[in-house]
């Protein structure tokens, strides 16, 4: 379209935007469905977990719906987490219009893989509207009969964001795919309609391979420019030794560390351990909290009420080194303190306070010494995961 707006992907902040926190669950899918019914373009859904359970079935059936309506639309699904998927529902998926492509790792099985992972989870329409956050497609993300979505965010956005995500999911698609040729598409999207309000929005990416580390960075940055608080609600807390040390370097200056962790986790074994990890926040006198209802998927940051980082990024390393990760970095105060005030209401009314006391309460000789197999496993899995990419990098 000529007097096309073009907003390439930086790292820089983008100004003309409105962004609303979603929990996920029935909020999350309900807006998702809204989006794809009112989606008039294009739609590019790029996601680590799509089941063919009810969730996936009834988010296929409006996408299928979408491109018989002629919206083009671009599924882009991990070739590894997603395998389970009938080849009859993709045949489906391809013959109603729907651009399907997966994301292949080095090399995988039912049982083994090794590679990078696509563990970003992103939905744009008509490079205006969009979701970014850790939710999959999937009934366990989703609030089903008697049972409880696990807890997740996502954020909604629409305006410039948007834009240069619409451009992010394009350049990702087109090098996705072995031996295939790839679709260029150019933005062709209706103009983005710049709002009077002002929310500063920057998109942030981790792929080792490509060197791009910028959420390691949004980390770093946050332990080193807080002054009051920091709350890290976390899936899979498993922090290097680099974000241990900034950690510990706030700590000192006297800011306050709030942890929310799993209290189930759907890998037992990093929970164990993560576990392990308690005693060094103990002896940093990082606050701990444990989340009860259901098991615990979110990846959400705040600090000092100015600032919070959401999306597929857990605080560990294989986010850190070897998976793609997108999160989206909100720099406004009002949004921060209706997150903040968010996370407040879960851990007084959903978590659990881990004390120093109670852990060793707990926590036998025997389970210490468990936990610290469990993290020096896992430790050295991290390790040989990531060393092939810096070696390739």
């Amino acid at each position: 379209m000529s007097g096309q707006k073009h907003f390439p992907v930086s790292s820089a902040y983008s100004t003309h935007n409105t962004v609303e926190i979603i929990r996920g669950g029935q909020s999350y899918f309900s807006l998702l469905l809204q989006l794809i019914e009112q989606a008039r373009h294009s739609i590019h859904l790029q996601t680590y977990i799509f089941d063919d359970d009810e969730t996936g079935t009834t988010v296929a059936k409006a996408l299928i719906k979408a491109a018989q309506r002629g919206v083009r639309v671009f599924m882009l699904l991990d070739g590894y987490a997603s395998q389970n998927i009938g080849s009859g529902f993709i045949a489906t998926l391809k013959k109603s219009g729907i651009h399907f492509r997966w994301f292949e790792p080095i090399f995988r099985s039912r049982h083994f893989y090794f590679g990078r992972r696509l563990h970003q989870k992103i939905f744009v329409a008509d490079a205006m509207h969009s979701l970014v956050g850790g939710i999959n497609i999937s009934n366990r993300y989703n609030d089903m009969p008697g049972e409880q979505a696990w807890l997740d965010w996502a954020l909604y956005c629409s305006g410039e964001v948007s834009a240069e995500l619409f451009n992010l999911c394009v350049a990702v698609w087109n090098k996705s795919g072995w031996g295939k040729k790839k679709q260029q598409m150019l933005t062709e999207e209706a103009s983005v309609h710049l709002r009077t309000s002002e929310c500063l929005v920057r998109v942030r990416r981790n792929d080792w391979v490509r060197r791009k580390n910028q959420i390691n960075r949004t980390y770093i940055e946050l332990f080193k420019k807080a002054e009051s608080h920091i709350t890290i609600m976390s899936s899979y807390f498993l922090p290097g030794r680099l974000f241990r040390k900034h950690m510990a370097n706030a700590i000192k200056r006297g800011v306050k560390i709030t942890v929310v962790a799993a209290g189930t986790s759907d890998v037992i074994m990093a929970k164990h351990a993560e576990r392990y990890l308690y005693r060094w926040m103990f002896r940093n006198k990082i606050e701990l909290y444990e989340y009860q209802p259901s098991i615990l998927h979110g990846k959400l940051t705040t600090y000092d009420s100015k600032f919070v980082t959401i999306g597929s990024y857990n605080v560990n390393n294989i986010s850190a080194f070897a998976s793609i990760e997108l999160n989206l970095d909100v720099l406004n105060k009002p949004f921060a303190e209706k997150t903040e005030f968010l996370l407040k209401n879960i851990i007084e009314n959903d978590c659990k306070q881990i004390t120093q006391k109670e852990f060793e309460k707990y926590n036998s000789l025997v389970k210490r010494i468990w936990q610290k197999i469990c993290y020096e496993i896992i430790r050295v899995v991290f390790y040989l995961f990531t060393f092939y990419f810096k070696q390739r990098s």
